[in-house]
């Protein structure tokens, strides 16, 4: 199984998840990989990889019973291994409903059966280290030609139409009747969690993030106008964390500054003075129960936000994107085609609109997301969403109370 949480007295350096086998012991060949091959990682990934590694060790048990896995990569006996590790592909391969998550399960596993075997010496090998570098060689030409996943269909853009993010802004609003929401305080932060996701295109990491003091300001001295941006960092490891998932930033070019609108700044603002609440941790999103609001609950109020979308309104949203649900990584996506299309109406060329891109959302200079939206810079109507219905929306502004 997977353990997370320790006892408080561990040192945060040691308090990394780890799996544990049946016989309460650390799962040996993982903790060691662990350790080895996935210190840069970020946390919330090696907790994804260490599922995935997991999922065999059960698979190998029930197959050849407890510490079978580690087992044949410790002796090692590669027949036991290759009997496990095909049985285990086949078994992906022979799914109903086969998902990208399956592809990314056998990756992570067969990642990790080869690179343990490569770090064994020579005398912990049936032969030579030549000879079972070789057999791993031949397993790996296997394997690199079978794939879990079907062919893919033809990627659909996720980017939300025009007409779905005019009714999330007016079932969002904390005083609409459309909201599915009761309480105030929830209004306002999935109202705060909407804006900054949809206007500043963030990860939901990112978004859990954000401390209390999230917005900063300063004057501009040629302008004289009041400046606003957002800080995209890293979490801090002196600050406790007590969420399950702890939020990560994904790589390091996701550090960056964004600048943020004077209404996006008031709008939080008022959230944090109004609404939040007196909670015992710094960051911005509050829970219903003064806790730092997870990516597991920022789900489940986004699927209580999809039930509240009218039956028409899905019908056009499953028409353009085949989705029936709205999802906070939607957001960052309509994010980047509004973004593109701005830049392009303003005259910037397309190649310097992407690179622009890559600095706003985090992507580095290899990523193809950029492209992956170019093919939506001619849809009008969402730009027309963007500039008219949020940055010139004076009701929105005429909502927010004063400062208690």
């Amino acid at each position: 199984m997977l353990k997370t949480h320790f006892a408080s007295g561990i040192p945060k350096v040691l308090n990394e998840p780890l799996l544990i086998g049946n016989n309460l012991l650390p799962r040996y060949w993982a903790s060691i990989w662990t350790a080895m091959s996935m210190g840069d990682l970020s946390h919330n990934t090696r907790i994804a990889k260490l599922r995935h590694i997991e999922d065999l060790y059960r698979f190998a048990e029930q197959l050849n019973g407890d510490g079978a896995l580690d087992d044949a990569l410790g002796h090692p006996n590669y027949e036991l291994l290759s009997g496990i590790l095909e049985s285990y592909f086949v078994s992906l391969r022979n799914k109903p409903n086969r998902t990208a998550a399956d592809e990314a399960k056998w990756r992570t596993v067969y990642e990790f059966a080869t690179s343990v075997i490569s770090w064994l010496p020579p005398d912990r090998t049936k032969g030579t280290l030549t000879e079972a570098l070789k057999r791993i060689q031949n397993l790996s030409t296997l394997y690199n030609q079978l794939h879990v996943q079907s062919a893919q269909k033809q990627e659909m853009l996720r980017a939300l139409p025009a007409n779905v993010v005019q009714k999330l802004y007016e079932i969002l609003d904390p005083d609409s009747a459309l909201n599915p929401f009761k309480r105030v305080k929830t209004r306002w932060m999935m109202f705060v969690a909407f804006i900054m996701l949809l206007h500043q295109g963030l990860r939901r990491g990112e978004l859990l993030l954000q401390p209390v003091n999230a917005v900063k300001s300063a004057i501009d001295l040629k302008t004289g106008s009041t400046r606003y941006w957002l800080n995209i960092t890293a979490a801090d490891e002196e600050v406790e964390d007590p969420r399950a998932s702890r939020p990560s930033i994904k790589t390091r070019a996701s550090l960056r500054q964004l600048p943020v609108s004077e209404l996006t700044a008031r709008i939080i603002q008022t959230y944090t003075e109004n609404y939040r609440g007196k909670a015992n941790h710094p960051f911005l999103l509050n829970s219903a129960k003064d806790t730092p609001l997870s990516m597991e609950a920022l789900s489940v109020l986004f699927n209580r936000l999809s039930e509240a979308i009218p039956k028409e309104t899905v019908k056009e949203l499953e028409d353009r994107t085949g989705k029936s649900t709205v999802t906070a990584h939607d957001l960052r996506h309509t994010c980047a085609v509004v973004r593109l299309n701005q830049l392009l109406d303003s005259g910037v060329e397309m190649n310097l609109a992407m690179q622009k891109l890559r600095t706003f959302f985090g992507w580095s200079r290899t990523s193809d997301m950029p492209r992956k939206y170019a093919r939506a810079v001619f849809e009008d109507r969402l730009a027309g969403i963007w500039s008219n219905v949020l940055d010139d929306r004076v009701s929105i502004l005429n909502a927010i109370p004063k400062s208690k």
